[in-house]
């Protein structure tokens, strides 16, 4: 420790003065100094508790022998950022979290760190940090939301977006949408389906980052409480054995966490975020990857949006160590990768049953026989796009239609609520990239129009935007190459038939070569003149969405 009063002698005086002036006694000093990154604020739903849960992981700390000191972390709620300029500045909160708490956390000299996030690019830029600094390390975060109750049925955030679209169409009165409005977001938390915070949650404990029901046990229950004095207390085990973060995120913990996230049905932001996060710990993840596990790996939940089950019943079958389980029977899953319990993978999920086989599908009995999410590609997407398969309607796996071309999300929505768009229509989105959004704004706006308007079985969506893990339907996002940066999706027009077939991985834009390089000569790129602020550094810097999205992405 940089602070070690017993070992550093007169020249750190300076420093344990700084620390006295803190409060600090002397005897804090000797101890291990553990900061706790927490995400606590009072805009997000589900980061409005974690003050209690940033207290009860003081409380394990100290009962553990550490001396525990608190700084901050960001973060965005997607859910009210969605369909405004507010969205623009999401994703790029990944690389703001990790960048910031990589600099507190080196610039203070900590021994350990506890990271308390919830939502959606909060756990994802933490756990680059994580990798980053590479300190003993331990994640506990802030817990699901309970599912809301519309009509006697459980419901969320994607069935509020949804209601919404019915209302456009008057499929629903005003009566209704309030009745929605107040009932589908009950508790504190993360939204209550698998959406991107809860995916990634989940897959902590995949990574073996996060103990076991960190991302299942709901925000409102005490077991939070305890599980998150639990992970104070364990991340000083970590440290006094030495256990980092890139002992534990190794190649083959990421291959384990693509393959969960195929079984459990995750957002197609995994896509984003996985590279992003293996990128720090020097391990490369391709898009072609994704394919190759999604092809052996069954898919054994339909949560929502893609079904009617919720997180917290997700818990009630046994959670996440219930479903590796299932997956470990057909050898899908590496057993012998080091966690933060200080035992492996395999030892963990050792005996874990699955309590709910309607929830958690047994391993003969899946759902389907491939993974939730699969990429595709073709002229229009040569560096691929993602899909969330296990959300798409069986009538929609494989579709042809002609494109409605909009050059921003307003422009699409305006014109779904205007009832512009009709059965076939496959609604292109550009100019939405990473690059020449910027910041890759989530599409749950139109989706969910398009879900609520009873036209998700009828009509594909495409974009080099991004999809929220709400979003359900034939949503296509991550186009890569973007528009901006000279993708075919710059290039489409109006009527022009787009082919989408997902079982084989394809998707293509029947124009002739001809035509596209007619139009190449003729068309001009739409770069936005009026980004300022760290929104036009970002643009500058940021990789494709096939890379991750990574700032200064180096192949």
């Amino acid at each position: 420790m940089y602070f070690d009063a017993k070992t550093a002698g007169a020249h750190c005086a300076p420093q344990r003065s700084l620390l006295h002036a803190l409060g600090l006694t002397k005897e804090e000093m000797e101890r291990p100094l553990v900061g706790i990154v927490s995400s606590y604020n009072e805009i997000v739903p589900g980061h409005m508790n974690l003050d209690k849960i940033v207290e009860a992981v003081k409380l394990g700390v100290a009962m553990a022998g550490g001396t525990p000191i608190v700084f901050p972390a960001i973060a965005v709620c997607d859910g009210i950022a969605m369909g405004h300029v507010g969205m623009k500045y999401s994703l790029v909160t990944r690389d703001l979290i990790a960048d910031s708490t990589e600099a507190m956390a080196l610039a203070h000299a900590f021994d350990a760190l506890v990271m308390v996030p919830n939502c959606d690019k909060n756990v994802p830029g933490l756990l680059m940090a994580a990798a980053r600094v590479n300190i003993p390390t331990i994640f506990v975060s802030g817990g699901p939301m309970l599912a809301g109750h519309v009509d006697g049925k459980r419901t969320s955030l994607s069935s509020m977006f949804e209601a919404v679209g019915s209302f456009k169409a008057g499929k629903i009165d005003q009566e209704k949408l309030d009745d929605y409005e107040l009932n589908a977001c009950p508790t504190c938390g993360s939204c209550s389906g698998m959406y991107t915070a809860n995916s990634h949650n989940c897959l902590t404990e995949v990574l073996g980052m996060g103990l076991r029901g960190n991302g299942t046990i709901p925000a409102v229950y005490s077991r939070r409480i305890e599980l998150a004095k639990h992970a104070g207390m364990q991340v000083m085990e970590l440290y006094r054995k030495n256990i980092r973060p890139r002992d534990i995120m190794t190649e083959k913990a990421f291959q384990n966490a693509l393959t969960a996230d195929m079984a459990l049905g995750c957002s197609t932001n995994s896509m984003l975020h996985l590279p992003a996060i293996a990128n720090e710990c020097g391990v490369k993840i391709n898009l072609d990857m994704a394919n190759e596990i999604s092809a052996r790996t069954p898919n054994l939940c339909h949560l929502a949006p893609a079904g009617h089950t919720y997180m917290e019943q997700l818990d009630e079958a046994g959670g996440v160590y219930a479903v590796l389980n299932e997956l470990s029977k057909k050898g899908l899953i590496n057993l012998d990768v080091m966690t933060v319990t200080g035992k492996t993978l395999g030892e963990n999920i050792a005996n874990c049953v699955n309590r709910d086989p309607e929830v958690i599908r047994p391993i003969d009995n899946p759902f389907s026989q491939t993974g939730g999410i699969a990429v595709l590609r073709g002229n229009l997407a040569p560096d691929g796009c993602v899909v969330k398969r296990s959300a798409v309607a069986p009538e929609m796996l494989v579709h042809e239609g002609p494109a409605r071309v909009f050059n921003s999300e307003e422009e699409s929505i305006a014109a779904i609520y205007a009832g512009k768009i009709k059965p076939g229509d496959v609604v292109v989105i550009r100019y939405e990239g990473p690059s020449g959004g910027p910041g890759m704004r989530e599409m749950l706006s139109p989706t969910s129009a398009i879900a609520g308007m009873g036209l998700d079985k009828e009509v594909a969506l495409i974009t080099d935007g991004r999809f929220s893990g709400a979003t359900r339907g034939a949503a296509i996002g991550h186009v890569s190459p973007e528009a901006v940066r000279g993708g075919l999706i710059a290039y489409v027009q109006d009527g022009d038939i787009i082919s989408i077939n997902i079982p084989e991985y394809k998707i293509e834009l029947k124009v002739s070569d001809e035509e596209i390089a007619k139009r190449k000569e003729t068309t001009e790129i739409k770069v936005k003149t009026d980004v300022t602020g760290y929104l036009k550094r970002y643009a500058k810097m940021v990789s494709s969405a096939d890379k991750g999205a990574i700032i200064n992405y180096i192949d």
